[in-house]
């Protein structure tokens, strides 16, 4: 068992209950993206008992961080919206220098990267002019409403393996990110039950799809990777801080943010 996984599958978790941060962006800055993708889609196949050990522990992290924290990520993004968004500000800046490098170790930069980095940036950035759908908490499960749930696991749980695209901010659109952390935070296991088959599912398709593509045509794939994160910028940006306090807390936490990626890319392997 790789038992530091645990607090890789914490950051991860953490990450994943902001809307506008990717856990697969987190994955990237912690080392593990390439293994993660791996293990995901190898753990259905004869050979499963190869990636157990890998991703048990992350998944105890992660759920313990969404069940831990998901009343305080509430919390922060009530009271402290701006500095919050822009410590993961602080951490996006701080990875695309990083990819550049994992980018430069697997292909040489061609103009078509460069058109399909400027594309990804373009479609996920559109992404922060998208009015999510206002949703009231379910707590009713019809059969309409679990096959939304499902699919909404489904599509969150693909954009959370892309560096860049948040699985919550899909949630957020869709209309059902309240139901879920609602659900997360008072234990309705019906909910969690339903939207985690979903996520299951979406890893299975989406791990395969973005494994093979890694393999086959690394160039491009992370061109794409690259420009969704840049992309995501938009997405995570709250806006200008309406109080001098909120300009002070929000530089630090960005500043926090930068210092975080050094110390985790350079400890985490």
């Amino acid at each position: 068992m790789e038992w530091k996984n645990i607090w890789r599958g914490m950051a991860m978790g953490t990450s994943d209950l902001i809307p506008g941060v990717s856990g697969g962006t987190i994955a990237v800055i912690l080392g593990i993206y390439d293994q993660l993708i791996e293990a995901i889609s190898g753990v259905f196949s004869r050979y499963w008992k190869k990636y157990i050990g890998f991703l048990i522990p992350l998944a105890i992290g992660m759920g313990t961080a969404i069940i831990a924290l998901s009343r305080v990520i509430e919390y922060l993004l009530l009271e402290y919206y701006a500095p919050t968004q822009f410590f993961f500000i602080g951490l996006i800046l701080g990875i695309i220098p990083l990819l550049f490098v994992e980018f430069k170790s697997r292909a040489s930069i061609r103009p078509v990267h460069v058109i399909a980095m400027v594309v990804a940036t373009i479609l996920v950035a559109s992404m922060a002019f998208l009015n999510p759908v206002d949703s009231s908490i379910m707590t009713d499960v019809t059969f309409g409403t679990a096959l939304l749930l499902f699919f909404s696991g489904w599509l969150g749980s693909m954009a959370m393996l892309l560096p860049g695209i948040s699985g919550s901010f899909v949630l957020l659109l869709i209309g059902v990110y309240p139901t879920v952390i609602s659900a997360i935070s008072n234990f309705n296991l019906l909910i969690i039950g339903i939207v985690g088959a979903g996520v299951a599912v979406g890893f299975i398709v989406s791990s395969k799809v973005i494994r093979y593509l890694l393999a086959n045509f690394p160039g491009m794939t992370f061109s794409v990777i690259i420009g969704l994160v840049i992309g995501s910028l938009a997405v995570v940006f709250p806006g200008v801080p309406a109080s001098g306090v909120m300009w002070i807390l929000s530089i630090v936490a960005f500043i926090a943010g930068v210092i975080v990626v050094r110390l985790l890319s350079k400890y985490s392997v």
